[in-house]
């Protein structure tokens, strides 16, 4: 994939950060801290629901997306079992109208539950059209994909505050419920080549079957890890109150340069590193590829740590802690984008059950580390549990991988990941106290990546301009 692709790919979340630094403060303005963590709840919910309808047949799509000359079909086979799926389910739901409204959010409402239905239809949707997308590497469409539903979102949310002067969490479900329309029908329209190709609705079951066996083992680990990418949230629910839940959920938006790196390299990643595999070639550059991605990690974290304050200028003053939990925040989309990079020998060795156990024992610690501190420490001590179960979630990733596939230096990205992250988790315990030093320490390991990225950058123009003139 050239720079111009991955120029394409990343217009996307930068955009998409941006607008979302527009969102953040809107909501947290008009809207109670209450309503923000029952949206915050129901991101979950669709996480889950998304995850779980694929039946892994997502990542079996990307998987074999290389080795299939029958593009469309594929495409249908993997999307069609679990569409058939969320619709049984969506019927089933309908005829019992106020049973989601009562258990995501305590009250009795066939609005809300049909609106949450056709969220989990047309997230499910969005998943499997932007595979096309993605793995055509076609950038900039799957870029504006994600743009044009988050600007319709502020463009609802300032229509419903400012025109109708209301700001009831009706509304905001309403906006996320209209946004992810547009998003799919935008999907559904750049797309359309591929997936109007298909000749029948019917499923050829000798296909599916290995797909099946492929994903399946990975839906039981993304069950595992969307346990531990949620299981904070949802202590937080049953310990504390939605008012820590949306404390928490904006420090976590707040960790948006993270998500970028997490979903730029992500997108580009792993389309790159199946054809890699495929052609067998470059495989030695991967381990390039980590000690590259470790330090652009140092270089965010000291640069939210040096910059974090800042926060409490376009908060509200009940979000004060917002600016020391956005540091563990930044832990679990950083970490686990350098374990996309550390865990290819599963894919390599086409060993997707390690991926299970891996995942599966980084939620055994998220239960732990939350049990333990959320309900004394709220939103603090959910951001430090997920920090910690992220770091028992990259080195499980990264050392099963090395019994997957073969072994490679990995001492001195562990030191620094463990020394990042022990301090991000130090400094928003103590907060204001000997803040600084804290301060200062970020400085200096700014200054210290900076210097290191622009040898990288400076080592690959002079490669380009090399190759160029060869």
């Amino acid at each position: 994939m050239n720079v111009r692709k991955i120029a394409g790919f990343a217009v996307g979340p930068i955009g998409g950060a941006f607008l979302g630094f527009i969102t953040l403060p809107l909501t947290a303005w008009f809207f109670s801290t209450e309503d923000i963590g029952r949206i915050a709840l129901l991101q979950i919910v669709l996480g889950f629901t998304t995850m779980l309808f694929s039946l892994g047949l997502d990542q079996a799509y990307v998987r074999e997306y290389h080795e299939k000359e029958n593009k469309s079909e594929l495409w249908k086979q993997t999307t069609f079992p679990g569409l058939y799926l969320v619709l049984l389910v969506s019927f089933i739901l309908i005829i019992h109208p106020y049973l989601l409204s009562e258990l995501l959010f305590d009250t009795q409402s066939w609005l809300i539950s049909f609106l949450v239905i056709v969220l989990f239809i047309a997230n499910y949707l969005i998943r499997f059209f932007s595979l096309i997308l993605r793995m055509q590497e076609k950038g900039f469409l799957f870029s504006m994909s994600q743009i044009w539903p988050k600007f319709f979102n502020i463009i609802l949310l300032l229509n419903f505050f400012l025109i109708y002067n209301n700001s009831d969490f009706i509304y905001l479900l309403y906006a996320q419920v209209f946004s992810s329309i547009i998003a799919c029908l935008i999907f559904a329209w750049n797309t359309r080549q591929e997936w109007i190709q298909i000749e029948n609705l019917k499923l050829n079951f000798n296909e599916l079957k290995p797909l099946l066996q492929f994903g399946m083992p990975l839906v039981i680990g993304g069950m595992a890890f969307w346990g531990l990418n949620s299981i904070d949230r949802l202590f937080l629910k049953v310990f504390s109150d939605f008012d820590q839940l949306g404390i928490y959920s904006i420090a976590t938006s707040f960790a948006t340069i993270a998500i970028i790196v997490q979903s730029i390299f992500s997108t580009v990643w792993a389309p790159t590193v199946y054809k890699w595999i495929k052609n067998n070639e470059n495989l030695d550059k991967i381990h390039d590829i980590t000690s590259y991605l470790t330090i652009i990690i140092i270089f965010i974290f000291s640069l939210v740590g040096l910059c974090s304050n800042l926060i409490t200028l376009v908060l509200p003053e009940q979000y004060n802690l917002v600016q020391y939990i956005v540091l563990p925040a930044l832990v679990a989309p950083l970490l686990y984008t350098l374990s996309e990079t550390t865990v290819v020998g599963i894919s390599i060795s086409r060993k997707s059950h390690l991926s299970l156990y891996a995942s599966c024992g980084a939620f055994c610690s998220a239960l732990l580390f939350n049990y333990i501190l959320t309900p004394k420490l709220g939103a603090l001590g959910a951001s430090i549990s997920s920090s910690l179960s992220f770091l028992t979630f990259f080195v499980l990733r990264t050392e099963f991988s090395v019994i997957a596939w073969k072994s490679f230096p990995r001492k001195k990205v562990y030191l620094i990941v463990f020394l990042i992250v022990g301090l991000a988790i130090t400094n928003a315990l103590f907060q204001e106290e000997y803040n600084w030093i804290f301060k200062l320490i970020w400085l200096i390991f700014l200054l210290i990546s900076s210097m290191k990225i622009w040898k990288i950058l400076d080592l690959l123009r002079k490669g380009f301009v090399a190759q160029t003139h060869h």
